[in-house]
């Protein structure tokens, strides 16, 4: 008894919220309970959630400006709060709802609230805070992935305008958004230099929805491939500097990484407990199949990751909070983003071992989950790009 009571005591000094945080975490999760997750099998078979409607509700409740300027519509909280609402959305039964909110949360909109223009932020970050307009961000080419310095779609300049050509590939809420983040060179030349982002409203002549794209999971999300055919956008919707877009997107992708590791940890922490209550109540020679101990062993090990990944995150948004574009920030959202993708794939794997034949089915969500979190060692940088950024980081070249 002593022991759990100094348990729970350190447990509060070393937590980093507050009771304003846990009232937020409860209007979270109330939220996911009664409008998302009623819905996800609806959505999921729809393949599309609707973005507009859910947003806007969110919008209502002051979810969507969290880490945001007043002036634009946002709460001016601490990070802690998008740590709570990255939490309980990662609560929802799939991984495509979460995913599609969080880029227009934590993806699409931090450069914009940073470095945009009043006239640009309040014409597109206000309206999105408010959940009126859905976000989006537009990085990967088809020729372009991981590797952000080779992409090749041209914003060139014609007086007030660009003039943009090229496609995007792989975009999230790619056929709902009103308006996307849009990485482009604006110079000649290849590698990071002359590149710069820019806000297009999808209703510009010469932008074309591709293609609707069917994924592995995540269905819920819609996934596009974008083009753009002498697209006009005027250069005042330019963010920030000219030529600075690169360095722009590397400082979004911090807060992208960490926002993808909090998902992925209640996503895999509910993925467990899911799977020690089928463990409990499934019996198999007689007995349930949570007596064996190797299941009960791999339960906690895993849980034990879980959490340490946990702490891991919240020592990213403290660095994040202190300054998102330190090294040690962008070495330990690399980190966590590494360790959330190779742990989810592990909880999942382990998770439809142990649910067996069952496990196999759509109708079990741990099916959904197994599907879902394949994409958290793809999406936004892979595995390999997390291992050489701190790798470089580290310095472990040859002395």
């Amino acid at each position: 008894m002593a022991g759990s009571t100094l348990s729970s005591a350190n447990s509060a000094l070393l937590s980093p919220f507050t009771q304003e945080h846990e009232m937020f975490r409860k209007s979270v999760r109330a939220f996911v309970e009664k409008e998302i997750n009623p819905y996800v099998e609806e959505w999921e078979s729809a393949e599309i959630f609707p973005a507009h409607a859910l947003l806007r509700k969110m919008g209502d409740l002051g979810f969507l400006g969290l880490s945001y300027k007043a002036e634009d519509g946002g709460a001016e909280a601490d990070i802690w709060f998008t740590v709570v609402l990255c939490e309980e959305l990662g609560r929802a039964h799939c991984g495509g709802v979460p995913m599609g909110v969080t880029v227009h949360t934590d993806m699409c909109t931090p450069a914009l609230a940073k470095y945009g223009s009043p006239e640009l932020r309040q014409r597109y970050l206000a309206p999105a805070l408010r959940g009126e307009m859905v976000g989006a961000i537009a990085v990967t080419e088809p020729g372009a992935g991981s590797d952000v310095a080779g992409i090749i779609t041209r914003a060139e300049r014609d007086g007030d305008d660009y003039i943009v050509n090229g496609s995007k590939m792989y975009i999230t809420n790619g056929t709902q958004a009103d308006w996307i983040c849009l990485l482009a060179r604006t110079s000649p030349g290849e590698g990071y230099g002359g590149m710069s982002l820019l806000i297009v409203p999808t209703t510009s002549p010469g932008f074309v929805v591709s293609k609707k794209l069917k994924k592995l999971g995540n269905h819920s999300s819609d996934t596009a491939v974008l083009a753009f055919d002498n697209m006009r956008v005027p250069v005042s919707q330019r963010i920030g500097e000219e030529g600075m877009g690169f360095y722009y997107q590397m400082e979004q992708f911090q807060r992208e990484r960490l926002v993808a590791a909090l998902l992925s940890v209640s996503g895999s922490e509910q993925a467990v407990r899911a799977t020690v209550r089928y463990c409990q109540e499934r019996r198999a020679f007689g007995k349930p199949l949570i007596a064996n101990q190797w299941i009960q062993f791999k339960l906690a090990e895993l849980l034990t990751e879980i959490e340490a990944l946990r702490h891991m995150n919240y020592h990213c948004a403290a660095l994040i909070e202190a300054d998102e574009t330190s090294w040690e920030t962008t070495r330990m959202a690399s980190m966590c983003k590494l360790k959330a993708g190779r742990l989810a794939r592990e909880v999942a794997d382990t998770c439809i071992q142990f649910f067996g034949g069952m496990g196999y089915m759509d109708e079990t969500p741990i099916s959904r989950f197994f599907r879902d979190v394949r994409l958290q060692s793809i999406g936004g940088g892979a595995d390999e790009i997390m291992l050489g950024i701190i790798a470089k980081i580290e310095n472990f070249n040859p002395r």
